[in-house]
């Protein structure tokens, strides 16, 4: 079944809102969709973006990532409208951050030593009330459009 455009729509503002605090803080990142995530022993995931921050160098131009050998991404987000995705199922890719966006509410999780803990500070962006910026910019554009809610967090973030 294709994805509702609720889901597409928040994927992209969410993924936008990442490359705005990235861009806003100088930083570079590849960043992908669609991808899937597959290791042998592994079912397969497919995160609807992932960003690699720290990693960027170790992708950028590859066709393809050998997920056993090459570092996982950085971030990953999922928007869960009609499916069930959990922080946990990313565990065996040891991706660090995940992003679980789920009935309008932002979940974060941080891989440790044991597995997923939730979080409210993004290791990524650690001065930032993530919540509420998503929030916010989820309203402007429930509004105004997705294009006028990035271009206000933009203009917010200088």
């Amino acid at each position: 079944m294709s994805p509702m455009p609720r889901h597409g729509r928040e994927a992209y503002l969410l993924a936008r809102i990442v490359e705005a605090l990235l861009d806003s803080a100088g930083r570079n990142y590849e960043a992908f969709t669609p991808i899937t995530m597959d290791l042998p022993e592994d079912r397969g995931i497919e995160p609807d973006y992932c960003f690699y921050i720290d990693n960027w160098a170790a992708v950028v131009g590859k066709d393809r990532i050998q997920w056993a050998s090459e570092p996982p991404p950085d971030l990953v987000i999922e928007i869960d409208i009609t499916s069930y995705t959990d922080a946990a199922d990313y565990y065996p890719y040891q991706v660090p951050e995940v992003w679980l966006f789920k009935v309008g509410q932002l979940r974060l999780s941080t891989l440790t030593d044991g597995g997923y803990q939730p979080t409210t500070t993004s290791r990524y962006f650690p001065g930032v009330d993530l919540a509420a910026l998503v929030a916010d910019t989820l309203q402007i554009a429930a509004v105004q459009g997705s294009g006028a809610a990035i271009q206000t967090l933009r203009q917010r973030l200088g």
